[in-house]
């Protein structure tokens, strides 16, 4: 798989928005940094990649709001 179809699966998987995907992979990542334990079985140790990792098995849940994501 390319990274173009990566990239579109992700954003599926927010709501076909790049800019929800990057925030909700940064609040995820920020989350992992600050000692939550990851959901899947991670190849990397960098916590933006396993946060992404995540969001593409479907193991995170993002709530959007009409002022943004919560």
């Amino acid at each position: 798989m390319d990274k173009r179809h990566t990239t579109e699966k992700l954003m599926a998987r927010v709501g076909g928005s790049k800019y929800t995907l990057v925030v909700a992979a940064a609040k995820r990542a920020r989350q992992l940094t600050e000692g939550q334990s990851p959901k899947v079985t991670h190849k990397s140790n960098k916590p933006v990649l396993i946060a992404l990792q995540e969001i593409e098995a479907g193991k995170v849940k993002w709530q959007g709001t009409a002022g943004g994501i919560k």
